[in-house]
């Protein structure tokens, strides 16, 4: 078998053994079932079934200060999108409100919400002092009148005054729905620019929600697949600077990058974290072929996981790093395959009709998110890690690259239309809430990051 070369751009119209996934992680809808007075506190179960979202009042926060002013509006809209956007909930608009929060300590008129159906009411409060900003929040469950748990306060720098709104985000949601929230999350991708024969590729970083946009490559080589650390300080990516793939470790808080797990003579590509940030998986191509490595990233120590003369790459660990699912076509096709994390037997979990790919762990280590080709048709789809229930989610020319939300219920990936651009979109682990994410550009290689400390 000859040596293989890792995807490059415009090759993405079929489902290659060595089309490089996307891990970890947006928005998140099975069904809403609001409780009422007689069957408990307001919750909404995160099950099968389809049920109206749960309409919610977000009034715009009250400012304590001067200094507040510029922001309360806008974080209270920063809550709303969040929320919104998961397809659980429904926003009541500030033009129905009858009530008006002047005052976070004011008594909740109850009556006044119940009058407009909402279910829910989020009251917020912000001050600033200097470049430091205190944001509170109270959530009440209008059906049966009482405030569900205690208010909450965060603080922070006022450049940072989304987080504030994400991190308000994140513990509605998790009071609410009972399972933690993604909204203070990042994803790396690749920002793509210019025309298609001539493509420029830049790595860039931007909150969940396609705000806050950084770019941490010049676009002078072509770099493909970043992935974050379990940890989210560092990033895993292939780059083609030199003209052959190699592997770099960047740490994001000094921009200072590496060359890691690279051998003369050979291409290194498909990386990816163990859960705790001490070694990588990757593939190495060499002589005709294609095998998996672990890389320990302090000491340099290297073992050799797969030795076949298949294809093996794109491998991603279980949430507690014992395991590994990755593809090879050592069936004849590209398929799915789990083995110990330290090498061993593999055993093959995909048995559906068509091509697998880019498989990647659930957070919740429950599912296997993947890419499938059918009959002309690109998928992502999850399985069970045994490989049953498998499910398709979404279906379009081209779809790939799935990553999982940091709770493991929303997935983003790559789609990209005839003869159009590449785009980043969401889908939750049901199937519904299908939508497309915000970036200035085309873009391809999402991976989402762990919520931030």
């Amino acid at each position: 078998m000859s040596a293989i070369t890792p995807p490059v751009p415009h090759s993405r119209a079929r489902l290659a053994p060595l089309v490089l996934a996307v891990l970890t992680l947006v928005a998140a809808s099975f069904a809403a079932l609001a409780a009422n007075a007689q069957s408990g506190p307001l919750r909404i179960e995160i099950t099968e079934g389809v049920i109206e979202p749960m309409p919610f009042a977000v009034p715009s926060f009250v400012a304590e200060n001067s200094g507040g002013g510029q922001y309360a509006e806008q974080l209270s809209r920063v809550v709303a999108a969040n929320l919104t956007n998961t397809g659980l909930f429904r926003e009541i608009p500030a033009s129905a409100h009858i009530s008006r929060i002047t005052s976070f300590d004011a008594p909740v008129q109850y009556a006044d919400w119940r009058a407009i159906n909402a279910q829910a009411l989020i009251t917020g409060a912000v001050s600033v002092q200097g470049n430091r900003m205190s944001v509170k929040f109270r959530l009440f469950d209008i059906v049966s009148g009482r405030q569900m748990g205690d208010g909450l306060q965060f603080q922070g720098s006022t450049d940072a005054w989304r987080r504030m709104g994400h991190k308000v985000s994140d513990a509605v949601y998790s009071r609410i729905t009972g399972e933690g929230g993604y909204f203070d999350s990042r994803v790396v991708f690749v920002a793509e620019s210019g025309p298609r024969e001539n493509r420029v590729k830049r790595l860039a970083v931007m909150d969940q929600d396609g705000f806050n946009v950084e770019y941490l490559s010049d676009g002078r080589a072509l770099v493909i697949a970043p992935r974050f650390s379990q940890q989210g300080d560092r990033i895993l990516y292939t780059s083609y600077e030199g003209g052959t793939p190699r592997i770099f470790l960047m740490e994001l808080a000094s921009m200072r990058r590496q060359v890691v797990g690279d051998q003369p003579g050979t291409m290194t590509f498909a990386p990816r974290f163990s859960p705790d940030g001490s070694s990588m998986i990757y593939s190495l191509s060499v002589g005709g072929t294609t095998d998996l490595y672990r890389l320990n990233l302090s000491n340099g120590q290297r073992i050799q996981l797969t030795n076949a003369p298949s294809i093996a790459t794109a491998p991603s660990f279980s949430p507690d790093g014992r395991q590994v699912v990755f593809e090879s076509d050592r069936s004849g096709t590209s398929q799915l395959y789990v083995m110990p994390a330290n090498g061993g037997e593999a055993r093959r979990i995909s048995f559906g009709q068509g091509r697998y790919g880019t498989p990647v762990w659930s957070p919740r280590g429950d599912l296997i998110a993947f890419t499938k080709s059918h009959q002309g048709r690109f998928h992502i789809g999850v399985m069970r890690t045994d490989g049953s229930e498998e499910r398709l989610l979404t279906a379009s020319f081209l779809d790939e690259g799935p990553t999982w939300a940091p709770n493991g219920r929303v997935i983003m990936f790559t789609r990209e239309t005839a003869g159009g651009d590449p785009a980043l979109w969401s889908v939750d682990v049901s199937g519904r809430n299908l939508r497309r994410i915000p970036t200035p550009g085309p873009a391809s290689d999402p991976a989402w990051s762990p919520l931030r400390p």
